[in-house]
């Protein structure tokens, strides 16, 4: 009897067991039902995904995931800056979702709404400029300043034109890299190739699906912060590693920057404007007329250098990556392996870099109102960001460049090949007797003059910054445009 009662209650558990189990895989199969759905909720009613998201997708899934391939070959700080871009783009799909399901909201909102993708960009920023003594600095600064192309989603009515722009930034740059590696290692000519082909692929992908703005669905609700962080909790709902939502409550640092009411739809633009800094500054340039420029009024020379009215350069932004740091940074001048760094030095006429190696460079970055001088020879010297800057040197066998900057004098004592001038107002040359075969190249730049030596004097020449192109039957012609006085 105690035998047959034993075998009846193993019995009577193991239904239990059986009915427990049948329970638990119903339950299993209903959640991962649930878990399909809210995951095909994020993509689109019915699970349906909107046709520019697709599209995107295949932007990412192509030339962003060969980027990424090609970074990670590179490794180190290269690397690193990919899987920020990587970041970057991946915010910018939830933005696209969002709007492929939602209604366009008010301005205000919209500027909440971007707060992600403006915030990768701002890390991707900072990164670089964490690291200006990094071996792959121009690989960084040719992403760090494009990477605002991402901010398309905000410009109205003309985004491809933008992200053309920015991925003229990013040439500037990447053409340093092929310079360096082209007869050396083609690996970093794959990553140039690999990383423009995003920007060419994403204006193809504007052009075709957001031609003149970013397009939003005529139904369903108005987009809302809550919505777009239902977006981001479920939108890696394929991944396996979803990430976690962002911290409760709107952002205030946008709530300062919204533009006016009145502006309508083109005033969105100005949102990124304070993540682009030293991008297209002259946009930001006032108009000069003759009598005010010193090469044509000799008077205005005896009076000082002409007081300009406030640029973009000059705006406060509460915002702005470049602007806080700044009174933050101790002076640096100080050789770090073959590289010259003379940093945030301010009202020093006094500076001297003796005892140079050809193999040397010198960065000059951030310095205002001083004076460097820089003797025997060097292979380059490069001035970045700064204001009201004097260089005075013997001999460079490269290039000397002058890139984001304003009011700057430069003397060549002995010979330089080539001069370049980038994205700066206010440049003034004085070439030796020994430099005059000396080729000079400017982008987006403006007041520029060059003082060639005659009778014991120097004698001042505009750098044209108007041209006129035209078509003579084969090819454009462009040439300076000679202005009437």
């Amino acid at each position: 009897m105690d035998m047959q009662a034993k075998m009846a209650e193993n019995h009577g558990l193991m239904e239990r067991l059986e009915k427990a189990v049948t329970r638990l895989e119903s339950l299993f199969s209903d959640s991962q039902r649930s878990g399909g759905m809210e995951c095909d909720a994020m993509n689109g009613v019915n699970g349906s995904i909107a046709p520019y998201v697709e599209a995107f997708d295949r932007l990412l899934n192509g030339s962003v995931a060969e980027f990424l391939r090609y970074s990670k070959i590179l490794e180190g700080d290269v690397k690193t800056h990919a899987e920020m871009v990587r970041a970057a783009f991946q915010a910018q799909r939830s933005f696209l979702v969002l709007a492929s399901q939602c209604q366009e909201p008010q301005e205000n909102e919209v500027a909440v709404l971007l707060k992600p993708i403006s915030e990768k960009i701002q890390e991707i920023q900072n990164f670089r400029e964490r690291n200006r003594g990094s071996q792959m600095f121009n690989h960084l600064s040719a992403v760090s300043e494009s990477i605002p192309a991402l901010g398309w989603i905000a410009v109205s009515p003309k985004p491809g034109p933008y992200v053309k722009e920015m991925n003229d930034a990013a040439t500037f740059y990447t053409n340093r890299v092929l310079k360096d590696y082209k007869h050396s290692d083609t690996r970093h000519v794959d990553w140039v190739k690999s990383y423009l082909n995003i920007w060419s692929d994403l204006q193809a992908y504007i052009k075709e699906h957001h031609t003149t703005g970013l397009t939003w669905s005529k139904t369903g609700p108005v987009a809302s912060p809550t919505s777009m962080r239902s977006v981001l909790t479920s939108g890696s709902c394929p991944s396996s590693t979803p990430p976690p939502p962002p911290p409760p409550g709107p952002p205030p640092i946008f709530d300062t920057e919204t533009p006016p009411k009145d502006e309508g739809t083109a005033s969105r633009s100005a949102l990124f404007a304070q993540l682009n800094q030293g991008e297209a500054i002259t946009k930001g340039l006032r108009h000069v007329s003759d009598d005010q420029k010193t090469h044509k009024n000799p008077s205005l020379r005896a009076q000082g250098p002409p007081v300009r009215s406030p640029t973009k350069s000059h705006t406060p932004s509460p915002t702005s990556p470049k602007n806080s740091p700044q009174q933050s940074h101790a002076p640096v001048l100080e050789l770090e392996g073959k590289k010259w760094r003379v940093e945030y030095q301010e009202d020093k006429n006094d500076l001297v870099i003796t005892n140079t190696e050809l193999k040397q460079v010198a960065y000059i970055f951030k310095c205002n109102k001083s004076t460097l001088q820089i003797k025997g020879k060097v292979n380059s010297i490069t001035i970045d960001n700064c204001k009201k800057f004097g260089l005075v040197f013997d001999n460079v066998v490269g290039i000397v460049e002058v890139i984001n900057s304003r009011d700057i004098q430069i003397q060549v004592m002995g010979k330089v090949p080539t001069i370049s001038i980038n994205k700066t107002e206010g440049c003034h040359i004085y070439l030796s007797e020994e430099s005059l075969d000396c080729e000079i190249v400017s982008a987006k730049s403006s007041e520029m003059n060059i003082l060639i030596p005659q009778d014991g004097d120097y004698k001042e020449f505009p750098v044209p910054e108007q041209f006129k192109t035209a078509w003579d039957g084969s090819k454009l012609v462009t040439e300076p445009a000679e202005i009437v006085g």
